[in-house]
C-alpha cells in the first residue's frame, strides 16, 4: 500500500504540481467571493472598492453609472442650448426689423400734435403766457415764434389764430422802438407792413411784441396772456 502511495506520488511532475497548488488556491473558500482574475473585481479596485462588500460596491457602481449618465446628457444638450439661443435672436431681430418698418410707415414729417404747412410744422397752444414764456416754451421743443416769411403762410397762420383768440408771433421791437424785427434776427420787411391792422403798431403804453388779432396784425404789452404759435422744419421720412 505504501509503495502504491509513493508511485503516485512519482508520477506527479513539477508542472503536475504547479498546477495544483494554483487550482487549490482560485478554487479555495476562502477566496470563493472574487477570483483574481473576475474583471468585475478588478474595476471595483480600479474605483478603491474591493474592500467594501459586493452589495455596496453594486450600489456605488449604480451611482456613478446614473451620474455619468447625466454628465453625458448635460454635454449633448450644450449644442441644442446653443442653437436655441441663436434661434431666439433671430426671431427678435425679425421682430425689430418689422417694427422699424412699420414705424417707417408712420412716420409724420410733423409730431402728432402740429400742424404741418408747406415745409414746415406749426404748434397752436391751447393754453395763454406772456411773450418771453411763450418763446421759451417753443425753444423747449427745438422751436421758435413763428417766423412769417412769404403771404401764403401769413395768410394761413392769420386764419388758425383768428379761431383761438390774440396769438403771439416771434416779431419784436424791445431793442429800438419802432424797429422791428423777428426772433432769428431777421428785420421785418417792407412787403410785410401792409399786414398791420388800421393805426398799428401805435405802441400804446410800450407795447413792444406783436400779435394776430383778428384780421391782421397789432402791437401789445408783452406781460399780456396770449395763445402762441411755434415753428419748426419737417422732418424728413425715410424714403418708401
Amino acid at each position: 500500500m505504501t509503495d502504491s502511495k509513493d508511485m503516485g506520488k512519482k508520477q506527479l511532475g513539477p508542472l503536475d504540481e504547479e498546477q495544483l497548488i494554483s487550482s487549490h488556491a482560485r478554487y479555495s473558500t476562502k477566496d470563493f467571493s472574487f477570483q483574481p482574475n473576475s474583471g468585475f473585481s478588478s474595476f471595483a479596485g480600479h474605483l478603491g472598492l474591493s474592500h467594501i462588500p459586493l452589495a455596496l460596491q453594486v450600489f456605488f457602481l449604480i451611482v456613478f453609472s446614473v451620474l455619468l449618465v447625466v454628465v453625458l446628457a448635460k454635454v449633448f444638450s450644450i449644442p441644442s442650448s446653443q442653437g436655441q439661443e441663436q434661434s431666439s435672436q433671430e426671431k427678435v431681430y425679425q421682430e425689430l426689423t418689422q417694427l422699424k418698418a412699420g414705424v417707417d410707415r408712420l412716420c409724420r414729417p410733423c409730431p402728432w400734435d402740429w400742424t404741418p404747412f408747406q415745409g414746415s410744422c406749426y404748434f397752436f397752444s391751447v393754453v395763454q403766457k406772456a411773450w418771453n414764456d411763450s418763446a421759451t416754451a417753443c425753444q423747449k421743443v427745438g422751436a421758435q415764434l413763428v417766423v412769417i416769411k412769404s403771404d401764403e403762410e401769413q395768410n394761413f397762420l392769420q386764419q388758425s389764430s383768428k379761431k383761438r383768440g390774440n396769438t403771439w408771433m416771434g416779431l419784436i421791437d424791445m431793442n429800438k422802438e419802432s424797429t422791428w424785427h423777428w426772433v432769428d434776427g431777421s428785420p421785418l420787411t417792407l412787403s410785410f407792413m401792409k399786414y398791420w391792422n388800421k393805426g398799428e403798431p401805435n405802441n400804446l403804453g410800450e407795447e413792444d411784441c406783436a400779435e394776430f388779432k383778428g384780421d391782421g396784425w397789432n402791437d401789445s404789452k408783452c406781460d399780456n396772456k396770449n395763445f402762441w404759435i411755434c415753428k419748426k422744419t419737417k422732418t424728413s421720412c425715410p424714403s418708401k
